[in-house]
């Protein structure tokens, strides 16, 4: 199960820096938003099954409610579910 966590978080933080740094600035400078469209599905995709992947991993690690709030809170930061690979999932 962590191993599937690990390739979806480390896909949904290569997504949301993708849209959010590549995108998202193509489609308001260079007036384009065909970038956000094709890649907004599968980041929004990639995120539900972050946030769910993460909450059936808390039951089955029994992970803290403080450790189930940064993996979650870690979706929404930039680069965030990099560090929590890292700082949680690794050890596992």
């Amino acid at each position: 199960m962590i191993n599937v966590l690990r390739v979806i978080s480390y896909l949904e933080g290569i997504s949301y820096i993708l849209l959010l740094f590549i995108a998202v600035p193509i489609k308001y400078y260079a007036n384009d938003p065909s970038l956000v469209k094709l890649l907004g599905m599968p980041h929004g995709l990639l995120f539900v099954a972050y946030v769910i992947l993460s909450l059936v991993s808390s039951k089955e690690y029994r992970w803290n409610s403080k450790k189930t709030l940064v993996v979650l809170i870690s979706s929404v930061i930039p680069f965030g579910t990099f560090y929590v690979d890292y700082k949680y999932f690794k050890n596992l």
